[in-house]
């Protein structure tokens, strides 16, 4: 099958701004990758007025990465395919902590700057596994399948975290009918932190939005590209072959980002019961 003709290369500008926001987060590495970071916020985020809804994506965003990390120690991955990383480190953090080979890709550009900052950085050398920064679009079959071969014998572990939002539904069926068919071979199960449901229109009315951001999710069909229900997205997985598995539970007192949180927190909200809605998930899958 041929890769698609879509440029991926224009999500690129978010895994940017992810990157500035994550950090003002302990997750490992991101202040110091962040400024590295140079040229102009390209979303026009307002990072000197760091008001409610600033913190309310920053803790998302940290809770979303320590997410994958909860049910990864439930496992007993040694074998590890991260797509679509961005410019996070959780790579580099495992192999500094344990001997894994951890396959970490994403788009060219992305690849070749998260390398630089490494080097940059000095990071390169310390490591108890094996980690190798590879490009790939893993919507590309044949590439899909060479990066699962340089796995030695034992279960895969495939972890992603930002990625099914940028696909449309038969986008997404063919990147499952790729993980299905490597975790068939190798044994092991997907952890994914994009089980992300349509937002309320209330909530989408509230979000303060640049004008840039606005344009970005109209051109890459996010809201469009999220489930209806997690009742969908269970049928949908379960139709691509999937069973669930569990679900990662946050314990949101602590993550880094509460305390700035709270103190932004609007006056009129300090007294509601109800928290916000959820709408998002990250699920352990396997293959049936």
């Amino acid at each position: 099958m041929e890769s698609p003709r879509k440029d991926y290369s224009s999500i690129s500008p978010s895994a940017k701004s992810l990157l500035m926001m994550k950090g003002y987060t302990q997750i490992p590495y991101a202040h110091q990758t962040a400024q590295l970071m140079h040229g102009p916020e390209v979303f026009n985020l307002n990072f000197d007025d760091k008001d409610f809804w600033f913190w309310a994506r920053v803790m998302h965003f940290e809770a979303r990465y320590w997410s994958i990390d909860q049910l990864l120690k439930e496992t007993d991955a040694t074998n590890i395919l991260e797509l679509s990383s961005g410019f996070s480190l959780r790579s580099l953090d495992m192999c500094r902590k344990s001997k894994v080979h951890y396959v970490d890709t994403d788009l060219p550009d992305i690849i070749t700057t998260k390398k630089q900052m490494i080097n940059e950085l000095g990071l390169e050398s310390g490591l108890e596994g094996k980690l190798e920064l590879l490009p790939l679009n893993a919507l590309d079959e044949k590439a899909f399948s060479d990066i699962t071969t340089r796995f030695d014998n034992g279960p895969l572990t495939i972890v992603n975290e930002g990625l099914l939002m940028y696909l449309g539904i038969e986008e997404k069926k063919q990147l499952c009918s790729y993980i299905h068919k490597a975790l068939k071979q190798h044994g092991g199960q997907w952890i994914t932190a994009d089980i992300y449901i349509k937002r309320p229109a209330e909530v989408l009315d509230m979000m303060p939005q640049s004008k840039q951001e606005t344009q970005f999710f109209e051109e890459h069909k996010i809201e469009e590209n999220k489930f209806d229900s997690y009742e969908a997205a269970k049928k949908f997985f379960e139709g691509a072959g999937f069973e669930f598995i569990k679900e990662a539970v946050t314990d949101y007192s602590q993550l880094s980002a509460m305390p700035h949180l709270i103190s932004t927190l609007p006056p009129e909200a300090r007294d509601k019961k109800d928290g916000p809605p959820k709408i998002q998930a990250t699920w352990m899958l396997k293959a049936k």
